[in-house]
């Protein structure tokens, strides 16, 4: 049996106390023990900007997570504190232990123009980056790593391209060798930004159902920035939304109603649902002088 350090020790005593019963406690238990990252209080900024304040977070195995905001919300502030390039002002930002020793891996899929295309590169020479954690970015790939690359490929349907450049690929194509690069990382939580930006309805809606059967079908946890609410509506379990340093987060049905989506982006909008599909419609601007 795996002994306990001190801090879970306390923690479950904590915690156990404060259930009525025995089952409670157990509900307790598996939810930390399924803890990944959690934000605790934490003040997020740059400088002395204050860019998010008061941030209470748990991201936790088997989580779809969706966080929204305006433009200049701090979506990617988020990011980054998880990526860990930048550490909050004040407050509590925990990873899980297994994370914190690099024996999980967070996999990162950035925006697709971020990754320079001036350079040759073939979609095997992307998606291997994804192991350089483990090879060392001056020693040579080993068989096993080939294999990991050509797994992460069959994963996202791309193992037909293994020698294309990736530069001539199409917009849907490159979001997939993006997040095949990450899966060769062997991670336990898959973190994407705007994975659909710029895509047409066919390919978000691909590119979505790839994400989906990677939640579930790999187990793994997604944590999904995006702009595209109408997307996300339909996908994640949770949603977070950022108004004014705030963050407000939930199931998504508590959190994507009209009158939240009214306030936070000041404008009229109706959530329509056809054939199980939730559709945000835009009205009119809402008037806030009255």
């Amino acid at each position: 049996m795996r002994r306990l350090d001190a801090t879970t020790y306390h923690l479950l005593l904590r915690e156990g106390t404060k259930s009525k019963t025995f089952a409670s406690f157990l509900r307790v238990l598996d939810k930390m023990n399924n803890r990944l990252v959690e934000f605790k209080k934490v003040v997020l900024g740059y400088g002395k900007k204050i860019v998010l304040k008061d941030v209470n977070l748990t991201v936790t195995r088997g989580d779809f997570l969706g966080i929204a905001g305006p433009n200049g919300s701090g979506k990617t502030t988020i990011l980054r504190a998880l990526l860990k390039t930048i550490k909050p002002k004040s407050g509590t930002l925990t990873f899980r232990e297994d994370i914190r020793k690099g024996k999980m891996a967070i996999g990162y899929v950035p925006q697709r123009e971020f990754l320079d295309e001036l350079y040759p590169l073939t979609v095997m020479e992307v998606v291997m980056m994804g192991r350089y954690a483990g090879i060392g970015l001056l020693k040579k790939p080993k068989k096993e790593d080939y294999s990991t690359v050509h797994y992460a490929l069959a994963c996202v349907n791309m193992e037909g391209n293994v020698y294309t450049a990736f530069r001539d690929l199409s917009g849907g194509q490159k979001q997939r060798v993006l997040i095949a690069r990450a899966l060769a990382g062997k991670p336990v939580m898959l973190i994407l930004d705007e994975p659909t930006d710029g895509l047409d309805i066919k390919g978000e809606h691909e590119i979505m159902e790839l994400i989906r059967d990677l939640h579930m079908n790999q187990h793994l946890t997604v944590l999904m920035v995006s702009h595209h609410l109408n997307v996300m509506a339909n996908y994640v379990d949770r949603l977070a939304i950022i108004d004014q340093e705030t963050m407000y987060v939930g199931k998504l049905h508590c959190i994507l109603t009209e009158d939240n989506l009214e306030k936070i982006y000041a404008m009229k909008v109706k959530i329509l649902e056809v054939d199980g599909q939730r559709a945000i419609l835009h009205l009119e601007h809402r008037n806030n002088n009255g």
